[in-house]
């Protein structure tokens, strides 16, 4: 008996090679599917961030080298009073293969004033700052995505925004144009239309004193990420709106700095568009529990032969611990064509017919059999009931296994395990009957 528990234990652990590759299998199919996104949104548009608008002023910058006075161009940075963005997001899913990408185009309404500005106040001599060459610059993450000339009317005049961005102090690419500026000036209001394609989510950066931004959109699986949480949501099957409220405050940069010492965009606050159902996530969290399954169904095989006196080979284990393997690949691939709980239901009602059918004809017992296929319904639907309480999923995994060992113990404290070893060993029952 020894030797069979040890048989049995090694013949689990040499099975959760296969299961290693299996998971390795799931990476892979995930991987080719992010790739395949990947490839759509270089086409369409990739994740939009949204950042701006900055007014940039160029100032003359002496420093001294090889005990001369050199001279470069720096930058000051100026940030809006009060920004508020109100837009749509018309989603569509698009499709490769067996794989699908969600995609949207995005129409967003840009408004809000800069006060005055105040160039007195970051210690740069008046006759230094070069206003004429000033640039406003606005951010967007991916330029691929722009689909219609953008006009900014700002301070009642229009000017055509140019692609790129005079200085990546605050910005990495945009589109920027050249107002002119003014000292003196009461401020400057500012109002302009965004349409982009994108894909997966859409970010902004809060560069307001007082920052607003009001979304909708068809698509009815929102996911409210970065920073700042909105104040005001509504989801249901039709869609979702939101609305978010910022203020200066509630940031780590202030409205007003010089050179590139500041970084806007690690701020940003935005709506990501999920698939409803992510079938390589469940997959692999269900290939994680591979180890649990083939150890209980050894445990309940081990447990006739204990009962029952009858004896299973070793070879029949394995062949019933490559079907409980094979559960996973079928449910990789079918999940791939059919939703996830149907691809669950397909994969493990084969499986379980296929061990069912297969015991019976090694223990040639109905009843045996039917003991193995009960147990076999209890594990895949306790499974499934595990990967629908992603936040619980530990605590009932502990608690089934509790149960599983207090059952074995139950089922099995008056078996004399002595007798068991010896009525296999003659030589230890003539030790065991000498003392």
């Amino acid at each position: 008996m020894g030797a069979r528990l040890s048989i049995i234990a090694f013949l689990t652990l040499i099975l959760l090679i296969p299961s290693f590759f299996i998971q390795n299998l799931i990476s892979e199919r995930q991987d080719r599917r992010d790739s395949v996104a990947e490839e759509i949104s270089q086409k369409w548009g990739k994740e939009q961030t949204i950042i701006g608008p900055v007014i940039s002023v160029p100032y003359k910058h002496y420093f001294e080298n090889n005990d001369k006075v050199e001279q470069t161009i720096r930058y000051a940075h100026f940030l809006p009073e009060d920004l508020h963005i109100k837009g749509s997001i018309a989603s569509e899913v698009r499709y490769r293969g067996i794989y699908k990408v969600i995609v949207y185009n995005s129409n967003l309404s840009v408004t809000g004033n800069f006060p005055s500005l105040d160039l007195n106040s970051l210690n740069i001599p008046p006759e230094d700052y070069m206003l004429k060459d000033a640039i406003v610059s606005v951010g967007i993450s991916d330029m691929t995505g722009i689909k219609d000339f953008i006009k900014i009317n700002w301070n009642n005049q229009e000017y055509f925004a140019n692609p790129g961005v005079e200085s990546t102090d605050v910005l990495e690419s945009g589109i920027s144009f050249s107002p002119e500026l003014e000292t003196g000036n009461q401020g400057y209001q500012f109002d302009f239309d965004l349409n982009l394609n994108g894909s997966s989510g859409l970010l902004f950066s809060p560069v307001g004193k007082q920052t607003n931004v009001e979304l909708s959109s068809d698509w009815p699986n929102p996911s409210f990420t970065g920073d700042f949480l909105p104040v005001d949501r509504e989801v249901n099957s039709s869609g979702f709106s939101s609305d978010w409220e910022v203020l200066h405050l509630n940031r780590n940069f202030p409205q007003q700095w010089l050179g590139s010492n500041q970084k806007v965009s690690n701020s940003t606050f935005g709506v990501e568009l999920l698939l409803p159902v992510d079938e390589y996530q469940k997959t692999m969290r269900t290939a994680k529990y591979a180890i649990m399954f083939i150890s209980l169904t050894f445990l309940t095989f081990l447990m006739i032969e204990l009962l029952s006196k009858k004896v299973i080979h070793p070879v029949q284990y394995l062949l019933i611990g490559f079907a409980l393997l094979i559960f996973y690949t079928l449910l990789l691939s079918i999940s791939e064509y059919l939703v996830f709980k149907v691809a669950y239901l397909l994969s493990s009602a084969a499986i379980i017919l296929l061990i069912t059918i297969y015991s019976y004809s090694v223990l040639s017992d109905k009843l045996k059999t039917g003991v193995i296929f009960g147990v076999l319904v209890i594990l895949y639907g306790y499974l499934y009931i595990l990967m629908q309480l992603q936040d619980y999923a530990l605590l009932m995994g502990s608690f089934g296994l509790f149960i599983v060992l207090a059952l074995v113990m139950y089922l099995t404290r008056k078996i004399d395990w002595f007798e068991i070893m010896s009525h296999q060993n003659p030589d230890a029952a003539k030790s065991k009957s000498v003392s």
